[in-house]
């Protein structure tokens, strides 16, 4: 027998066999339950989309269920382990993940799931009361005003488009015209703006003659600083 059979075996009999018991697999797969239900819990509070997909927030649940009964079972036989990473490896995803944020919390769930799996409970439990407390507190630290959206309709002319412009000057911080539309004697105008005084910016723009509609809006979009 040369050297190359010898190392292949020691190596085999090393790493072959290492049984996990029932009542181990019980407990991780409990555990790994329990810290799911949490991330579904963390998720739910923590999103601000107008459709919150329940769906997305099951899947989260079950990817670290998942994640933790594939490292369970690669860690009792490497050869195993071996050929299904070579399975795994031709699955292909083509969701698009449109929220970062739906991504923090996908690797949050494979990562309790590798950690229940390799039975570091520990790291599982404290590592996502870190991550809560740091994605919370980033949440409520404050950060610019996103900027609102004003849209008016009025009878078109130059002398209106410039009462319009100076009340909207007069009463914000910052103001860009987004859009400009004439179409024969109505004016379609679309601006982003900051301001304090939203109230009185409407009720100066509804009193101005000529001006039909006046709507301001707010949106949890990009941040302009």
């Amino acid at each position: 027998m040369n050297f190359k059979s010898i190392f292949k075996n020691s190596f085999l009999e090393a790493f072959a066999q290492n049984e996990v018991s029932a009542g181990e697999v019980t407990v991780i797969l409990l555990s790994t339950c329990v810290i799911a239900l949490y991330i579904f819990l963390v998720y739910r509070m923590i999103t601000r989309k107008t459709f919150y997909s329940k769906n997305f927030n099951i899947s989260l649940a079950a990817l670290s269920l998942i994640t933790a009964i594939v490292i369970l079972t690669v860690q009792s036989n490497i050869v195993l382990s071996l050929g299904m990473v070579g399975a795994l490896s031709i699955v292909r995803f083509r969701t698009a993940i449109k929220d970062p944020m739906d991504l923090v919390f996908l690797f949050w769930a494979i990562s309790v799931g590798i950690a229940c799996g390799a039975g570091m409970l520990e790291i599982a439990v404290i590592g996502s009361l870190v991550l809560t407390a740091l994605i919370f507190v980033l949440d409520r630290l404050p950060m610019a005003k996103a900027a609102m959206i004003l849209v008016i309709s009025a009878q078109a002319g130059k002398e209106r488009t410039e009462q319009i412009t100076e009340l909207v000057k007069k009463h914000s911080k910052y103001y860009k015209v987004k859009s400009r539309n004439i179409t024969g004697e109505q004016l379609d105008m679309v601006m982003e703006l900051w301001s304090s005084k939203e109230e009185e910016l409407t009720e100066e723009l509804a009193a101005l003659p000529g001006i039909h509609s006046v709507s301001l809006l707010s949106h949890d979009g990009e941040v302009t600083f």
